[in-house]
């Protein structure tokens, strides 16, 4: 049973976490840090977190369970550290939205024996912006969590019983729960994840270029404006660190829909754009 749980991170994920397991019925101590004091004592405020650290490591230390909701180098920057301060009945896991650095550093740092545990994950929920302010217990209720975990390595017998306790309660948070190849999942949310919101840039930028001085634009556009651009309002701050971490897999993604967009420009006045549509369809319907 966990009873202890150091929520590292306390933004829109980590808050929404912290949300959904008191939502769920977790009764134990949840503690929060952030980077930013404002955010750990907003998380406070709304019930999310018990208590605000001043020190995560020292947090993590008292903590059977250490979720890291930070972006993905201050994920790996956490794991280098919390390998030398967490034992082998403790976990720590992850809501990175990129797993093939992290799942790399899992197998370096952790499972053991002798070391704690980490469990790589990656709940596919969120919102266009992020902060503690916009966190929602019902975040995660019928969203998919992902697990990139290796299933041949060897942990202590506690650590498998926190790895098993976790996952109890991201499902008790309203998740599915889906366990893939790290590189198999970085080459999928490339696909479902991070090219809609690379989409989403380039159209609210190229929009912002060509009309955006334009006073009847929003009326103009419609529900359909406000849909495909709704991605375009998320930071910079927030897709950083994937750009950097998913790369290739992006950029594969990006030059299939350069090609497609190329065809589409190609074939306005043929049947080809109809069968265009049909395909789009299909996806829609399957």
């Amino acid at each position: 049973m966990i009873e202890r749980i150091a929520i590292l991170g306390t933004g829109l994920l980590g808050t929404s976490a912290g949300l959904a397991l008191r939502a769920a019925g977790f009764r134990g101590s949840i503690v929060g840090w952030n980077r930013s004091p404002e955010q750990g004592q907003l998380a406070l405020q709304m019930g999310a977190i018990d208590s605000v650290a001043a020190d995560p490591l020292q947090a993590a230390k008292a903590s059977e369970v250490v979720l890291l909701a930070v972006p993905i180098y201050a994920t790996l920057d956490f794991m280098e550290k919390l390998s030398g301060v967490l034992g082998c009945d403790q976990l720590a896991t992850d809501v990175g939205s990129t797993k093939r650095l992290i799942a790399e550093s899992a197998g370096r740092l952790f499972n053991t024996p002798e070391r704690a545990a980490f469990l790589p994950g990656h709940p596919m929920a969120g919102k266009e912006r992020g902060g503690a302010a916009l966190a929602d217990a019902e975040l995660f209720r019928g969203a998919v969590w992902l697990f990139t975990d290796d299933p041949d390595c060897k942990r202590s017998e506690h650590s498998m019983e926190l790895v098993k306790g976790w996952r109890e309660w991201v499902v008790a948070m309203g998740s599915k729960t889906i366990d893939l190849d790290p590189v198999r999942h970085d080459e999928l949310v490339a696909w479902v994840s991070h090219l809609p919101q690379f989409v989403a840039t380039a159209l609210s930028a190229l929009l912002q270029e060509e009309v955006g001085d334009a006073p009847e634009l929003k009326d103009v556009g419609g529900r359909g404006l406000r849909e495909m651009t709704r991605l375009g309002a998320s930071p910079y701050s927030m897709w950083r660190d994937i750009a950097y971490t998913n790369t290739e897999a992006v950029e594969a993604a990006l030059h299939a829909l350069e090609q497609r967009l190329a065809h589409l420009r190609e074939n306005l006045r043929t049947p080809e754009l109809r069968d265009e549509f049909e395909q789009a369809n299909r996806f829609r319907r399957e």
